[in-house]
C-alpha cells in the first residue's frame, strides 16, 4: 500500500501514527510546501517572544521520520490527477490512498498603510522569521485583526518594537470566542501591558506606522480537491475523514470541523487509520480554545446558547460562565483560574445529562466527586 501526505502540520502526524497502528510497512510519503520538520505553528508567537526554540517547536522529534519509514518531499502540490499527485516541477507521485492535510492561508485585504514598506501575515515558522528581520525598538506597528492570531503576534513582539496599535472592525477583542465581558477583562490586562486598541472601526490609511501586520482571519487550502470532492465551508469529510472522492481523506484546517490543534491531530489520527484498513471514527469534534496573554489563561468551548451560570472575581482576573440548556452543558468561558476545565469539556463532548451528576456542585467546584461512583470508576480507569 502506498499513502501520501500532501501537508506536514498536526493532521499529517496523526494520520503517520493512525496508519503505523495498522500498517507498519507500508510506503508514506509526506508533500510539504515547508522546508522544516514539522513543529507546532502556535508557538511562533514564543519564538519572537525569546520563550522557545526553532528546535523545541517541534512536533516531534528529529528522528519521526526515520523512525515510522516516511519519505518526505519538499515540494508544492498543484493538481490531483486520477491517482496521482502532480507537483509544481512536473513530478507526479502515484498514490492508493490519499490524505489532503493542507491546512489554511490567512486572508490579506488589499490595503496599504503609510510607512510600512511591507506587509507581514502570522501563520507559520517562515512568517515569524521575515517578520523578526524587521522588528526594533524605534518602530511603530499596526497589527490590524483583534483575534487570536493578531492579539498573539502582539504579545511575541511588544517588548521589541516601540508601540503597538491593534485595531478590528468588531467591537471587542476576541469576538469570535468571548462574550462583551470577557473581552472587556482581557483587554484591559492587554492594555496594562502597553497595547493600543481601536475598535468598532476602520483605521486611518494615512497615519504612519513602520510595520503591518495582517490578522484578520483564514480560509481553507481547498484549491487541490476543487471538483474532486464536496466542499462547503472547507472539504467535507465525515466520521472516518473519508471526502467524497474515493480513497481520498482529509483532515485538520482545510475541512470544515472547527479549527483547533487537538481536532486536527485526532481527525488524522482517523484518517490514517482508516486508509490503513482499520476502523475508527472521530465525530465528537467541538469548538475549543486554549490560550493565554502575558499570564492571565483563557479557555474556552462549545456554544454560548441557553442559561448561563455566572461567577466573576475581578480582583483576581477570574471569569466563570456556563451556558447549558435541555439538561446538557452547551458552552463555557473560563478566564484566569482554569483548572479542571477538562471536566466542562468532558460534558460537553459527552452530552452528558446534568441530572446524572451534581451540576451545582460542578458549577462551583468542578470535580469528579460531583460525578455518580461508577462513573468516576470508570473514568479513572
Amino acid at each position: 500500500m502506498k499513502y501520501v501526505i500532501i501537508g506536514n502540520s498536526t493532521a499529517a502526524v496523526g494520520a503517520i501514527e493512525g496508519i503505523r497502528q495498522i500498517d507498519g510497512k507500508g510506503e508514506i510519503i509526506v508533500i510539504s510546501s515547508e522546508p522544516h520538520h514539522t513543529y507546532s505553528r502556535p508557538l511562533i508567537s514564543y519564538l519572537l517572544l525569546g520563550k522557545t526554540t526553532e528546535e523545541k517547536m517541534k512536533y516531534r522529534g528529529d528522528d519521526f521520520y526515520t523512525k515510522n519509514n516516511v519519505k518526505f518531499i519538499n515540494a508544492m502540490a498543484t493538481e490531483i490527477k486520477g491517482k496521482e499527485v502532480v507537483l509544481s516541477g512536473g513530478e507526479r507521485i502515484a498514490f492508493d490512498k490519499l490524505l489532503v492535510a493542507t491546512g489554511s492561508s490567512p486572508v490579506v485585504p488589499p490595503f496599504e498603510v503609510k510607512g510600512a514598506k511591507e506587509k507581514f501575515t502570522f501563520a507559520s515558522l517562515d512568517d515569524a522569521k521575515k517578520l523578526d528581520k524587521v522588528l526594533d525598538k524605534n518602530k511603530r506597528v499596526l497589527i490590524v485583526g483583534a483575534g487570536l492570531i493578531g492579539l498573539k503576534c502582539a504579545e511575541g513582539i511588544l517588548k521589541r518594537v516601540a508601540h503597538i496599535t491593534v485595531v478590528d472592525l468588531a467591537p471587542r477583542i476576541l469576538s469570535s470566542i468571548l462574550d462583551e465581558g470577557g473581552a472587556k477583562l482581557v483587554q484591559n490586562h492587554l492594555e496594562a501591558q502597553g497595547i493600543e486598541f481601536k475598535l468598532g472601526t476602520g483605521f486611518d490609511k494615512d497615519a504612519d506606522f513602520d510595520i503591518l501586520v495582517v490578522a484578520v482571519g483564514v480560509r481553507p487550502n481547498t484549491d487541490l480537491l476543487k471538483d474532486i470532492a464536496k466542499i462547503e465551508r472547507g472539504i467535507v469529510v465525515n466520521v472516518k475523514s473519508e471526502t467524497s472522492a474515493p480513497d481520498i481523506y482529509s483532515a485538520g484546517d482545510c475541512t470544515q470541523s472547527p479549527q483547533i490543534l487537538p481536532n486536527a491531530y485526532m481527525q488524522g489520527e482517523c484518517a490514517g487509520v482508516n486508509m490503513a484498513g482499520g476502523e475508527k471514527v472521530f465525530d465528537k469534534s467541538i469548538p475549543m480554545n486554549a490560550i493565554g496573554f502575558f499570564g492571565l489563561h483563557i479557555i474556552t468551548a462549545g456554544s454560548y446558547v441557553g442559561d448561563v451560570y455566572s461567577d466573576d472575581d475581578v480582583q483576581s482576573g477570574n471569569y466563570k460562565r456556563l451556558f447549558y440548556s435541555d439538561n446538557k452543558l452547551n458552552g463555557y468561558i473560563l478566564i484566569g483560574n482554569v483548572d479542571k476545565a477538562g471536566i466542562y469539556t468532558s460534558l460537553i463532548r459527552e452530552q452528558t445529562a446534568l441530572d446524572s451528576i451534581d451540576f451545582a456542585l460542578v458549577c462551583e467546584k468542578p470535580g469528579l466527586m460531583a460525578f455518580k461512583r461508577e462513573v468516576r470508576k470508570k473514568k479513572l480507569g
